[in-house]
């Protein structure tokens, strides 16, 4: 005779033991080379392409990555790096918001001929591929004069950022009833005055959420900021690979280091977020 379940008790059969080993591998697999990456950064250079886990841990690369100037074969700023990785991709999220917000609630509200082929021209932005595109702009950004500049980089990194914004909040607008805006109309509010009062504090999840993705898509681009700028405008991915050095010695203990510390701006702002953030992502609440 079966007995009757708890609340929140589950029952033991061969199939949910082997569905829970199969998630508990597959975060295994997933989280192994994050551990990898943090031995190989507690390694020393002698250490550093043993594979064994037994080593005398260090956290000299660390300090080393965040010095001045680097190490004397690599020369690199890293902390600089960081500071114009944060003001470039800070600076193509803020643009993408202050013209994708708009753009959004007006696709979700508004319905003219062409539009969907308009708004799927926008999302192909996302689809093709990097090196298509940066050759023509390496020549215009170099007879214009935005190579290497902040604004150039800005400028390029909203084109990766400015889709996904427009396609994630476009999905809120369509979500929210629009019988609210029509009471703010009834009420005396303008079109513009109903949108700011009304709309946009119902999708504030939903734009922490689109801002956050769009920021971690302009931190991890990698093709634009290595061919469009040098030194002035370079950005953290850049400055990762040059703790590779040159000369056949390669620093794998450095570059570790660096991407490790290079992932800590976008992880402290989604748990600054957070809140936001499950909020945005489950968003659904006010749906008619």
């Amino acid at each position: 005779m079966a007995t009757e379940l708890k609340p929140g008790q589950k029952r033991l059969t061969p199939g949910a033991i082997f569905a829970d080993i199969a998630i508990v591998a597959w975060f295994v697999f997933a989280l192994f080379p994050i551990l990898w990456m943090l031995l190989l950064a507690l390694k020393n250079d002698a250490q550093q392409t043993s594979t064994y886990f037994a080593f005398s841990p260090t956290l000299e690369n660390f300090g080393t990555v965040l010095s001045q100037r680097g190490t004397d074969l690599t020369s690199v700023d890293f902390k600089s790096a960081i500071l114009m990785s944060i003001l470039n991709c800070g600076g193509a999220v803020l643009v993408s918001l202050l013209i994708g917000i708009p753009a959004a609630y007006a696709a979700g509200r508004y319905r003219f001929k062409g539009s969907e082929d308009l708004m799927f021209n926008m999302l192909s932005f996302r689809f093709a591929p990097e090196l298509m595109v940066i050759v023509p702009l390496f020549v215009i950004y170099t007879q214009i004069g935005l190579f290497d500049t902040v604004f150039g980089m800005i400028w390029v990194l909203q084109l990766v950022t400015m889709p996904l914004i427009v396609w994630i909040l476009r999905s809120y607008f369509e979500d929210m009833p629009e019988d609210l805006e029509q009471a703010a109309l009834l009420d005396g509010y303008t079109r513009r005055k109903a949108f700011t009062m009304v709309a946009l504090p119902l999708v504030r999840p939903g734009i922490a959420a689109a801002a956050l993705l769009s920021f971690i898509f302009a931190w991890n681009n990698y093709v634009f900021p290595l061919i469009l700028s040098d030194t002035a405008a370079s950005t953290v991915t850049v400055a990762i690979t040059k703790f590779l050095g040159g000369g056949g010695q390669a620093y794998y203990n450095l570059t570790a280091a660096a991407a490790l510390i290079g992932a800590l701006p976008p992880l402290v702002l989604a748990l600054t977020i957070q809140r936001y953030l499950v909020q945005g992502l489950s968003f659904g609440a006010v749906k008619g």
